[in-house]
């Protein structure tokens, strides 16, 4: 079998919006046929795409989580499918609903829609690198050998990615949105976000709940706003760019200055095309896109059509989220996947190289360290500072990795393995003549972070390779 397919299901849950899409992922084989197979995905194509739905609130602190099924049920039953048809993809809790009180409970709620393989993530530089992706800013950038900013502007953060030839070079989220302030048909305010009163001060103004609201007190808001992203993308970051920078966040620093920008998120639609009624959507949305299209964004850099605007984060994380494992992977037993939300254990560089050697002293201490502080019962060892091996210490690095996993795991755990570097599939059948009967996964060519998460799919291709998800699980 030279290629496959696999449907992938996006779900986007944001401070404004809900909204699902749907995938067709084509992975192939692509080395020749007296090489190491090479399996990668080779295309994507959206298949449907939901209503565009105001994300439910039992409040201003809960997220209605039976509102959200009942979307969820109407729009899968419209496309056709069930969730066992779906391979591969993620449920997306971004923006302000990413702190909502109850957004882990929602991913809960919802893992019955989750099929066999679909991710739950929430992290603001998870999310910048998958709304950009999905407005087609990397495309564009790797085409055009240039360097793009996406900034994905939705109800509660403004996402921003920079990409270089295609390579992603910067990251980061600053909690300033359209949804900040809300107010109801007669214009009076019925929501500030807490993350408000720097922004307020910087302008001069003092707005209060349930008082009338004054366009000209919002347009000197809205123009702060536009002044931060100014300030981050042109490395003047002011202390207010810090103070609304969202917490989890990278700080965005650049080697080389940005050319080109695209805008995505809801608040794109009202950049690229002007709102007359300033109030239409009960927010300041409308006046923060006319404070953007009044800045030195719109001068300073050139200006250049997304892909998506408001679906850009749910197409990303529909047909960006999921990579594919290297072709050369050991596992004893298919039975043991999908396997989900699997803490990545990173061996510190020094305690890699001491395995080499036969020290396994700080391995050991080091993996007792991390399943006490995550709580967890299993973990993935990621090897990631090693490129390649003797024949001596590939058989070090096994006999330390086992010893480990022999006297921290339980032995109905799966000893699970991830090399950055090519050499899982010889990792592995080291481990395997020592592990004897216990279950074991190896698999390399992907890399990964401090405090990520990793989901692995069913084996593809005949099992040559299996779909991959690395993310970041953040609430609060």
């Amino acid at each position: 079998m030279n290629g496959v397919s696999i449907l992938s299901v996006g779900i986007d849950i944001g401070t404004s919006t809900t909204s699902m899409v749907l995938s067709r992922i084509q992975m192939r084989n692509t080395a020749s046929g007296f090489s190491v197979p090479q399996v990668c995905i080779v295309g994507s194509e959206i298949i449907y795409k939901s209503e565009i739905y105001t994300t439910p609130l039992v409040d201003g602190i809960l997220i209605d989580t039976e509102k959200i099924r009942a979307i969820l049920e109407k729009e899968y039953d419209k496309a056709g499918i069930t969730p066992s048809m779906i391979q591969t993809g993620a449920v997306i809790i971004t923006g302000e609903s990413a702190r909502k009180q109850n957004a882990s409970l929602v991913t809960q709620t919802l893992s019955s829609f989750a099929g066999d393989f679909v991710v739950a993530t929430a992290g603001p530089d998870l999310e910048s690198v998958i709304a950009a992706k999905g407005a087609g800013a990397q495309q564009y950038s790797k085409e055009h050998s240039c360097v793009v900013a996406n900034l994905d502007i939705g109800g509660g953060t403004t996402n921003i990615a920079v990409f270089h030839c295609g390579e992603l070079c910067a990251k980061g989220c600053w909690d300033i949105g359209g949804r900040l302030v809300q107010v109801d048909r007669q214009k009076k305010v019925t929501y500030l976000s807490p993350r408000l009163p720097a922004i307020m001060k910087a302008a001069g103004v003092s707005l209060e709940l349930g008082r009338t609201a004054d366009w000209q007190e919002l347009d000197r808001l809205c123009r702060v706003m536009a002044q931060v992203l100014e300030d981050t993308l042109k490395f003047t970051a002011s202390k207010l760019c810090e103070e609304m920078r969202t917490a989890g966040s990278s700080r965005l620093t650049l080697s080389r200055p940005v050319e080109y920008i695209t805008f995505s998120g809801g608040v794109a639609d009202c950049v690229y095309s002007p709102q007359e009624d300033w109030f239409r959507f009960g927010d300041i949305g409308p006046i923060l896109a006319h404070s953007i299209r009044e800045s030195s964004l719109m001068r300073d850099y050139q200006v250049i059509p997304p892909k998506e605007t408001i679906r850009a984060t749910v197409v990303g994380a529909g047909s960006y989220t999921t990579s594919v494992s290297g072709s050369t992977i050991t596992y004893t037993d298919e039975s043991v996947f999908p396997v989900k939300n699997l803490p990545a254990f990173l061996l510190g560089r020094e305690t890699e190289h001491q395995c080499l050697t036969g020290n396994d002293r700080n391995l050991r201490e080091e993996t007792e360290w991390f399943l006490e502080q995550n709580d967890c019962d299993n973990l993935l060892f990621c090897i990631q500072d090693i490129d390649s091996l003797s024949y001596r210490q590939l058989n070090l690095l096994a006999d330390a990795l086992c010893h480990t996993a022999d006297s921290a795991l339980g032995k109905e755990q799966t000893v699970m393995v991830l090399c950055r570097g090519d050499f899982a599939k010889a990792l592995g059948q080291a481990m395997q003549r020592r592990l004897l009967d216990r279950k074991l996964v190896c698999i390399d060519s992907i890399s990964v972070q401090f405090g990520d998460y990793i989901d692995i799919g069913r084996p593809l291709m005949n099992g040559m390779a299996v779909p991959v998800v690395v993310k970041t699980l953040l609430y609060g």
